[in-house]
Formats: C-alpha cells, structure tokens, sequence
C-alpha cells in the first residue's frame, strides 16, 4: 500500500519561504512513469498543480509559480520537498503531495493534505 504524508509548518509569513515535505512509504523512487507532485487548493477554490519531480530527478512547474518554486527529493528518506519563495496571501491553501501515474494519467495516491495559512 502507497501512502503519502505531507508535514511542514502550518504558519508562513507574506515573504517568507514555505517549505513542505511529503514522505512517501509504500514505493520508492524507482518507476519511470511516476511523478511525484505537489498540489494546493485555495480556499472556495479549485485544484492547482503546482509541479512535480520525476523519478529521474527532473522537475516541472507550473508557469506561474516557477520562478519561486523548487521541488528536490531525498531519496535515502523516501521523502521530497516543495519550497516556495516569496509568499503571499494568495500561497494560502490545504497543500497536498500526489503520486502522478503518467502511464495511467491518473493520480492514483494522494497524502491527507496539510493547511497552510499566510499571517502577517
């Protein structure tokens, strides 16, 4: 059984950097056809991909958010991590990590979800 476990700080500050960790349990960094992504959901809004790591390492993002995003993975930890720059208001969201199944186009395993709320 894959599981996937978001942690990281539930508290960010307008400008600060957010990051987030998913360790996954279940499989390891092995599969082609996987990519393991993170994606938020504002409030009253709907899903927005963020980016996703593939098990060979390289990265996606979305457009938007590129410049200030970085996705890196730590294989002995079975864990990768999403850090984003600069954070504003709008970074506020329940952020989840998901396994993308890109042979299947389906994202097939998602951890619970871990609220981020941005104060001043």
């Amino acid at each position: 059984q894959v599981r996937l476990q978001e942690s990281g700080p539930g508290l960010v500050k307008p400008s600060q950097t957010l990051s987030l960790t998913c360790t996954v349990s279940g499989d390891s960094f092995t599969t082609d056809s996987y990519y393991w992504t993170w994606i938020r959901q504002p409030p009253g809004k709907g899903l927005e991909w963020i980016g996703a790591i593939a098990n060979s390492a390289g990265t996606v993002y979305s457009p938007s958010l590129k410049s200030r995003t970085s996705i890196s993975r730590d294989t002995s930890k079975n864990q990768f991590t999403l850090q984003l720059r600069s954070v504003t208001p709008e970074a506020m969201a329940v952020y989840y990590c998901a396994r993308d199944d890109a042979s299947e186009s389906k994202f097939d395993y998602w951890g619970q979800g871990t609220q981020v709320t941005v104060y001043s």
